[in-house]
């Protein structure tokens, strides 16, 4: 469909048609499409656990304190930031740049290349690195001296990089419900969840956080709540 009208059917379904099942397979192809969307840095901190058994999706519910938006879900897709896996992923990044650019030395890459290498071996981990939060206060210290001269990124600390990551995997939430939108499947991102509950059902690692909880199924009537409301576009918009 059209995207507009993707945009305009989306809306958040607390109520599943149980006689109307999903293909998993296009649930999966709609993940495969969220990890298109853009992200910081193209780090690609996230992962995306598909829930499709039934016994799953039971406790799931009941992590998501039995809502009906859980309890009648087909299927559910937990968006999950791995922060922690910065250096692998800027590895990745690295090892792509050497197919792209060729693994030449240094002084015969080209000024792109070059910037590109710099960037992933060397600002991402000053900007991802940390000792127990206490390096970033360090920098956050030195870029708020540094920012009384010229404009610097601010974004230092422990937590502000973790604000980074879960910006990021929201935007990928977003283009997966947008996409099964565009399939006509139905879609209700939750933050009412038990976080550390779900993360040892899933046996996340320690860095591993949960962004939300996606349920998926097709719609009844009355799974929507009635007609969508939104504060005045006037209100809203700013023209500078």
């Amino acid at each position: 469909m059209e995207f507009t009208e993707a945009v305009n059917r989306r809306r958040s379904v607390r109520k599943y048609d149980p006689n109307d099942p999903i293909d998993p397979d296009k649930v999966k192809e709609c993940i495969e499409l969220s990890t298109l969307a853009p992200n910081s840095s193209n780090m690609q901190l996230w992962e995306f656990y598909h829930i499709t058994s039934k016994d799953m999706l039971k406790k799931m519910s009941s992590y998501c304190f039995d809502q009906s938006a859980a309890r009648t879900a087909q299927q559910m897709v937990v968006i999950v930031v791995r922060k922690d896996l910065w250096k692998r992923r800027a590895k990745a990044q690295v090892k792509n740049l050497k197919e792209v650019f060729g693994d030449k030395p240094k002084n015969e890459q080209s000024k792109r290349a070059k910037f590109a290498f710099t960037y992933y071996q060397k600002i991402i981990p000053l900007a991802y690195g940390d000792f127990f939060g206490i390096f970033g206060y360090i920098k956050y210290a030195i870029y708020w001296l540094i920012g009384l001269f010229r404009p610097i990124f601010r974004q230092a600390r422990k937590s502000d990089m973790r604000i980074v990551a879960h910006k990021s995997a929201g935007l990928a939430a977003q283009t997966f419900m947008l996409a099964m939108s565009d399939i006509k499947y139905d879609t209700c991102p939750m933050e009412g969840i038990d976080s550390l509950r779900i993360k040892k059902l899933l046996k996340l690692p320690y860095g591993a956080e949960i962004n939300m909880v996606i349920s998926c199924g097709v719609r009844l009537p009355e799974g929507v709540y009635g007609e969508r409301f939104r504060i005045p576009f006037e209100e809203v918009y700013k023209v500078v």
